[in-house]
Parts: C-alpha cells; structure tokens; sequence
C-alpha cells in the first residue's frame, strides 16, 4: 500500500489529507495546505521524521476558526494512517522516540491497538499561551484529534525546554519519528496485529 487518501466532510469544514509512501518529494512541504503556518510547519515535521509525503487540504464551510481546523485534520490525518496500519501486512504498529532541538527535548509512544486514548505531560515545564499565533491547547487538540482518528494510543512526554517554539517542534519531531517505526513493515509480523489481543471482532444485536 503505496498511497492512503481520506477525506472527512462536516457541516463546518472537509478535511482532504494523502499520506505517500513513495521517497520524499524535495517540495514536500509546498503539500501542505492550512490557513495555519505554524500548524504547517508541525505537519512538516511529521512528514520529514516520518518519511512520508503529506499532503494536505482544507476547506472550510463559513469561518477559519483554528481549534476546528485542529482538530478536524488530526483525526482525518490519524484516520489515513489507521487505514494505512489494517490495509499493511506486517506494519509494526506501535513505536516511541524521542525528538529534540536545542534546550527542548519530548518522548512520544504510539500503539495501534484500536484504544484510542491521549496524554502529554509536561513534566513541570512551562509553556506560554500561545506560539507563533497558536494557542497551546489548539497544539494538544491536532494530536488529540489524531488518536482519536487513529484508534491508536498516543502518549507524550515533554521532557525538557523553555522556548514555545522549540518545544512544539521537539513534540511534533518526536511524533513523527515514532510513525517511522509504526509505519514499517516487518516480514516476521505478516498476519499480526499490533497488540497481543489480535484482531477485534464485534457481534452486534
């Protein structure tokens, strides 16, 4: 499975996002499309650490208003990969790193096993309000958004930092260095899942 395309349509916006095995474009980033630069700017790094092309669009049905845009995307965006994860045999699934710039460093571990559930953790580490025009709690929902498209579990650590800017990128760097090794494909793991559990099947009635 080379190519993974969604698109989530709601009364308020449509979200379209691609994820792209193929090698990385050098333009990568020109894929990206919000209204929001520091937003794009955290998707690039998703796609750079992760070794995927993502392209993405938006389009909304009245106003820009960011915390929709956040969250909207991130569970089309976590939805692409759950489909990228069950149509895969042998994709790992589940992965952590760690990812850093300057003073700031985060951990992020990522599971797919159809729980979804997030948390991030700022170990006493302040951070201001707002970055580059985004307010943090906009930041938390994109990747709260994603684990609930995802059904993954998405836990993150902010270890250590005190610029806003380098602490948002040490998180997003980490989140896509952990989707590096979700991504994968082991022969060893043909036929398996990502959890001991197996494959969940519902009866309904």
């Amino acid at each position: 499975m080379d190519k993974i395309k969604v698109t989530r349509k709601t009364t308020e916006s449509e979200m379209s996002v691609v994820l792209d095995f193929a090698p990385l474009k050098p333009d990568y980033r020109k894929y990206i499309k919000t209204p929001i630069p520091f937003l794009n700017h955290m998707i690039e790094h998703i796609a750079w650490r992760a070794e995927v092309n993502i392209e993405v669009d938006v389009n909304l049905d009245e106003f820009v208003l960011t915390h929709v845009i956040c969250e909207d995307l991130g569970i089309a965006l976590g939805k692409a990969a759950k489909e990228y994860i069950d149509r895969t045999d042998g994709a790992m699934g589940f992965g952590d790193a760690f990812g850093m710039i300057d003073e700031a460093k985060a951990q992020t571990c990522i599971s797919f096993e159809s729980r979804a559930y997030f948390d991030i953790d700022y170990h006493g580490n302040e951070l201001s309000e707002q970055v580059e025009g985004m307010d943090t709690e906009d930041l938390e929902t994109f990747l709260e958004g994603f684990a609930q498209g995802a059904m993954c579990t998405l836990q993150i650590d902010v270890l250590k930092g005190h610029n806003g800017h380098h602490i948002w990128e040490a998180v997003y760097r980490s989140v896509g260095s952990a989707l590096k090794k979700v991504f994968e494909v082991s022969e060893s793991r043909k036929g398996k899942t990502s959890g001991v559990a197996g494959r969940i099947d519902w009866v309904i009635e």
